[in-house]
Parts: structure tokens; sequence; C-alpha cells
């Protein structure tokens, strides 16, 4: 369910509602991004804003896609104290806007809070699962630009289906297009996309993160998850097997096997980066 239901509602209780119904979109407290998976190192300085100085990674915040192309269509929305929202525009320039009780906020930021999408915090790592097993892993990035004014990106997910096994069936229909499905939360409450960063998290020297060898993705600069070893949970299985990027495999190109990726400089266990990257890690 998206956020349209709580349109009515008073600004600060919307976005109180927000924090409360997508847990899983929220940045931890002074969360680490995972190594080796791009990252937001949290929310930093909110400029413009009176009496918000140095907000930083030790507050609570969201992303919020507005059904816009580019970064004009991303904020952040940050819990800077038990009575404060901050939102601002993802680029750091337009909308920088405090939310306080009782207060009224003009219509744009209204629409944002109660009509924008909120995306998966930084880091999370999801599956897509058929058949009660884990045929695609999800991985969420959204870097924020280091300084006003340098390179901005936009928040994604990286869709990255098992080699060899996985059939087009099996791939989310959103496959080419994460973010412009619009029923992302929708397929998480029906249990189609999990958080698969707890299984990962409590089984050290299970799955690793890989750099992509030079000359050999698509896409320069990313990597693959290498799973060691079959992970049950009761609900569902994450299978042993090498995760890469769908486009990859789009373009056919052949991968190395695990053992060979396994040995490459960079690669890092999630069970530590996910779980130094979770609530209270």
């Amino acid at each position: 369910m998206i956020v349209h239901s709580l349109s009515d509602a008073a600004p600060f209780a919307t976005c109180l509602r927000l924090f409360r119904r997508y847990p899983l979109a929220v940045t931890p407290r002074a969360a680490d991004a995972v190594d080796g998976v791009d990252g937001v190192d949290g929310v930093d300085g909110v400029d413009g804003v009176d009496g918000v100085d140095g907000v930083d990674g030790g507050h609570r915040s969201m992303v919020l896609m507005n059904h816009a192309d580019g970064p004009a269509g991303y904020f952040v929305l940050t819990q800077v104290r038990d009575d404060l929202f901050v939102i601002r525009s993802w680029n750091r320039h337009g909308i920088s806007r405090e939310i306080r009780p009782g207060e009224p906020v003009p219509g744009v930021i209204r629409q944002v809070i109660t009509d924008g999408m909120p995306i998966p915090h930084d880091g999370a790592l999801l599956g897509w699962v058929a058949d009660s097993q884990v045929t695609v892993m999800l991985a969420v990035y959204c870097r924020q630009p280091e300084a006003p004014g340098g390179p901005v990106s936009v928040p994604g997910i990286r869709v990255m289906p098992m080699v060899g096994t996985s059939e087009l069936l099996h791939w989310p229909p959103f496959t080419a297009s994460p973010l412009g499905d619009g029923r992302l939360w929708e397929y998480v409450e029906w249990d189609q996309i999990v958080d698969i960063g707890p299984l990962v998290a409590q089984r050290p020297g299970r799955a690793f993160w890989v750099p992509t060898p030079d000359g050999w993705s698509v896409r320069p600069g990313e990597g693959c998850v290498v799973v060691t070893d079959n992970l049950p949970t009761e609900e569902y299985w994450l299978p042993a097997g090498v995760y890469v990027d769908h486009w990859t495999l789009r373009e056919g190109i052949e991968t190395p096997p695990a053992s060979c990726l396994l040995e490459l400089p960079g690669a890092v266990d999630l069970a530590y980066s996910l779980a130094r990257a979770r609530p209270g890690g």
C-alpha cells in the first residue's frame, strides 16, 4: 500500500506514519554503508533551514520519490527530533523545509509526503521470491551527493538474477525499471519481495560482495554477490550461486565461477557489512 491513504492527515502526522509504516525505508541511526555496495552515509547538513544545522547520519531519514524523472523527483525526509522533521530536495537545490506539529506546509510539501513513494534504505539487500525460492537479489543504492554542486546520481535498485538457473519467467516484472513500476510496497506486502539482509547477516562466511572484474560487466565498477551455501528460512530459501546484474545476463556475458570470483581482491563478507548497516548494528 502506498501512502495515498494518508493524504488527509496533518503533515507532521503523515511523516510519523511514513516512518512507522515503512521501516525498511528508514536509514538506521549511525548506519554504515555496505562496503562495496553504493550507499548513503547518512544525511549531511541541511542548508537554508533555520535552526537545523549539521543534520547527519545520527538522525533517521528516508528517501521519497515523487514520480518524476531525474534528481528533481527525489527528496530526503529526516527526523531531527521528536517534534521536528526536515524535508529537502535530493540534489540540495529547491525544497528545504521544516515540518512541525500543527504547522501548515506549502502544497508542494504536502504532495511530496502524501504521494511520494518511499525507497528502501541504502544498502538494503532484498530478494524476489518465486515458488518459495529467492531467484533474484535487489541491491538498493542511494548515495547522496558529497557536496553541493557535485555530480548527482539518483537512487536505484540493482536487479541481480542468479546465474544459470533463473529464467526470465522468474524475474520481477519491474526488472528493467525497478522504481518505475509503482507497486514496490505491494510486492513487499505480498511477500514477493523480502528483506534478506537479516538472513545473510546471521550467517557469516556464506555471502560475499565481489567487485566486477574489468571487462566482464556491462556496467564497469559494479559487482556481484556470491552465495556459497543454501540459506533457508521457514518461508523461503536463498540458493547458493552467483547473482549478477541482469543487463550482464541479457548480453550473454559469461560469468566466472564462484571460486574464481572469491579469489578476486576486494571481496567483502556481506554478513558483517549488513549487520553494521542495520538498526542497533
